[in-house]
């Protein structure tokens, strides 16, 4: 029996990049990954990956990545000095498997200069 083979995939067409997509989501909200990956249309894996890189963009700019960290669902154990993005295992101090999601958003530093102030 001969199988047919299968129809290319043809991504959805896109007028921004997936990178903008998720910092125009991220403007001013607060969103854990799942529901930006939700938003996207990507996996949760992908959407770690591009946080990563929309991280290391920003720094550069006048705006940051604001992260919320994860916390422990059992005890409340806080994962602040965490500086891995992804959502972690276990908690260390009750090796508890349930976990909070850390949640994202984008906010402006105070490094940015007005520009009619400029033009002196």
């Amino acid at each position: 029996m001969k199988s047919r083979p299968k129809e290319p995939v043809i991504p959805a067409e896109r007028h921004e990049t997936i990178r903008q997509e998720m910092m125009e989501l991220l403007e001013g909200r607060l969103l854990s990954v799942r529901d930006i990956s939700g938003d996207v249309g990507i996996s949760v894996r992908e959407a770690y990956n591009h946080l990563d890189h929309i991280q290391r963009t920003l720094n550069k700019r006048s705006h940051r990545l604001s992260v919320t960290p994860a916390e422990c669902k059992k005890c409340g154990f806080v994962f602040r000095k965490r500086e891995r993005l992804k959502k972690p295992g276990k908690c260390p101090v009750c090796r508890s498997e349930s976990i909070e999601e850390p949640l994202f958003s984008i906010e402006t530093t105070g490094n940015e200069r007005a520009e009619g102030n400029s033009q002196s």
